[in-house]
């Protein structure tokens, strides 16, 4: 139990009914989720409103309701806490009623489109290389050092990023690395977190449907970077016209990275091969086993973080050429027939162009290009007739498929791609629904040495229709169709 006064500390009050000295139990906004003595958060979701359930909530055992909007009626013996933003509230109090771990371990947020995951996941390998105990908080899972639990979101809610700190605090973790994305800083999911860093990797199109504009999806990652205190670093990518833009307000200690312009960590591609590439960080050299100028910016990254947190230049280096590549990240198999298939999770179109780019660099010139590729449903549409523009552009073949539909028709996602294709490279175009299917095809019209590329999904394991998902791996399916037509 909690003193109700303690977990609402450092919270904007509007108006209180009631008393805030009184114990409470736990903390929840979804109402199926109210227990005896528990705090119920009234949040104004995209979905729902949590302020129609207030009244369940109290039928449930709920003492204290944290709303925007104080009902008409109050009930005796419950506490009213009206406030400016739901969410906000809802994220310092899961610090405070955890503890504040944040502030027992070095928490690095990495934010932009592209290279979130990539760089979180290696930055927590490399560290746990290193000695260190480490977290985790990514799109793929949640890790408290060894310890794996799974996640639905990019920034999941205030409360699970609290209670999983709270875990890597009690398991002695001394850094965490976390992917911050647009809709969690929006939805205040970050506030009352002690950041030790932050970093910019790009901005492209993308979320468009929730932002509506590029400036406020922009501007909605400088949050990050405008909140961070001064002894706090940030860390940009300055190749990117908005790499500048992050660090025009912060309080931090200003640090950036670059292949192209001068910067205080520079990188140079000197070889680029399918089995990794040659780099000069600096002026060392280094072998990674992650391919393309994407993933060469995403090693900068993770040495400049290592670097600016203190660890070792040249074991840092060494650490950096033992990493792996992340599941679902221009993961490739070759098969006996000489065939390559690599998946990516490529699902915005400037992702899916350096993907095409690098693997344009990677050929001798003969092989042909077999794209994979659908558009998510529920989910920003004007970048639909954009990847199917990029992906005849830059394929010899494209099948149009399914992603995860979500709620939407898989046919009308297909049409809206369809229209981006420029009329030279109508005749590449196959459209099949079936994402198994396209996958097979793809398959079946490769020739040895061709590079079929299935784009969008990534590390999912699953596919999404109408609320129900169902199994379902591009890497796994792409192997197995491979070996079937090896025999």
């Amino acid at each position: 139990m909690n003193l109700l006064k303690d977990i609402l500390f450092g919270v904007s009050l509007s108006a209180v009914s009631g008393s805030t000295t009184i114990m409470v139990n736990t903390i929840t906004f979804d109402s199926r989720k109210v227990g005896f003595d528990d705090v119920f958060v009234a949040i104004k979701g995209t979905l729902t409103d949590g302020h129609k359930y207030i009244e369940k909530a109290i039928d449930s055992g709920a003492v204290c309701i944290v709303c925007e909007t104080m009902p008409g009626q109050l009930v005796d013996g419950v506490t009213y806490v009206e406030v400016d933003n739901g969410n906000k509230a809802l994220a310092i109090m899961a610090s405070n009623y955890y503890g504040n771990p944040s502030r027992n371990l070095k928490l690095v947020g990495i934010t932009g489109t592209n290279g979130k995951t990539t760089i979180s996941s290696l930055l927590f390998q490399l560290f746990k290389k290193a000695g260190f105990k480490v977290g985790l908080i990514s799109t793929i899972k949640i890790m408290v050092d060894d310890k794996e639990y799974q996640t639905t979101h990019t920034t999941p809610d205030a409360l699970t990023i609290n209670r999983h700190l709270a875990l890597m605090s009690e398991e002695g973790v001394e850094y965490c690395f976390m992917e911050v994305s647009s809709h969690g800083i929006h939805q205040k999911r970050t506030e009352g977190l002690l950041f030790e860093g932050a970093i910019f990797t790009n901005l492209t199109h993308d979320h468009l449907d929730y932002h509506k504009t590029f400036a406020d999806y922009r501007d909605t990652k400088k949050t990050l970077f405008d909140n961070l205190p001064k002894n706090a670093f940030a860390l940009t990518n300055i190749d990117d016209k908005n790499g500048l833009v992050m660090l025009q307000n912060t309080k931090a200690r200003k640090f950036t990275y670059a292949l192209k312009s001068y910067a205080d960590y520079r990188g140079q591609i000197l070889e680029n091969q399918f089995d990794g590439q040659l780099l000069r960080i600096d002026d060392d050299q280094l072998w990674t086993k992650l391919i393309g100028s994407f993933n060469a910016y995403n090693v900068l990254a993770i040495y400049a973080t290592a670097d600016i947190l203190g660890l070792e230049k040249l074991e840092t280096l060494r650490l950096l050429s033992e990493l792996d590549n992340v599941d679902g990240r221009f993961q490739y198999h070759i098969s006996k027939e000489k065939i390559t298939a690599i998946v990516d999770y490529a699902h915005t179109p400037d992702a899916l162009q350096n993907v095409l780019e690098t693997i344009g660099t990677l050929r001798t010139g003969n092989e042909n290009v077999i794209t994979v590729v659908g558009c998510g449903g529920d989910r920003d549409k004007s970048k639909r007739p954009v990847m199917g523009k990029i992906a005849t552009q830059m394929s010899s073949k494209v099948i149009f498929t399914s992603d995860n539909p979500r709620s939407e028709s898989p046919a009308v996602i297909i049409e809206e791609m369809e229209v981006g294709v420029e009329p030279q490279n109508v005749k590449k175009v196959l459209s099949i629904e079936n994402r198994k299917q396209a996958i097979k095809t793809a398959c079946q019209l490769a020739m040895p040495n061709d590079i079929i590329l299935i784009a969008g999904k990534g590390h999912e394991t699953y596919q999404e229709t109408n609320g129900e998902r169902v199994d379902f791996d591009d890497f796994k399916i792409v192997r197995e169709v491979l070996k079937t037509l090896d025999k």
